[in-house]
């Protein structure tokens, strides 16, 4: 019978080891623009959910625009979505991300820039700054269409 106190499992560490395959060139997806970054996305999300919830979502990119990852960050109500900044980095640094590109969805089908849209593409950016993490673009998606922050230069 183990005679170890709780107090000594709390000690104990463990070690963590991550393993990074980078994918084949031929087959890596790269963002050029943000018509490419909203096809990538589209085949990634659940279409026939997109008009339900709002959801946010994260596109970690290598220095050369390579997908290195997506996350789909949170789910949120039929008007918003809270978004953990903490938990998009957290991920950047996980898969040595050097950009990344969020995107939402507004169930409304409106691609109209809300205040809170561009205040949270504010504080990503600023967060993005001081992790050495670039944020190229925020984008608003619906199931016809979509809008870029930076192709209307709001970022």
């Amino acid at each position: 019978m183990n005679k170890t106190l709780p107090s000594t499992w709390l000690n104990h560490t463990h070690e963590i080891e991550l393993h990074y395959v980078r994918p084949l060139f031929n087959k890596m997806f790269y963002i050029r623009s943000s018509k490419d970054a909203d096809s990538f996305l589209k085949r990634f999300v659940h279409l026939k959910q997109l008009d339900l919830k709002e959801r946010f979502w994260a596109l970690y990119l290598n220095n050369a625009n390579g997908v290195v990852g997506v996350s789909e960050i949170a789910r949120g109500s039929t008007t918003s979505v809270s978004v953990n900044n903490k938990y998009i980095f957290q991920l950047a640094l996980l898969t040595n991300a050097v950009a990344i590109i969020v995107a939402h969805n507004h169930p409304s089908g409106t691609l109209k820039v809300s205040s809170a849209d561009k205040a949270i593409t504010k504080k990503l950016c600023s967060a993005g700054d001081l992790m050495n993490v670039k944020v190229l673009d925020h984008i608003i998606i619906t199931s016809e269409d979509y809008v870029s922050l930076a192709d209307e230069n709001l970022m």
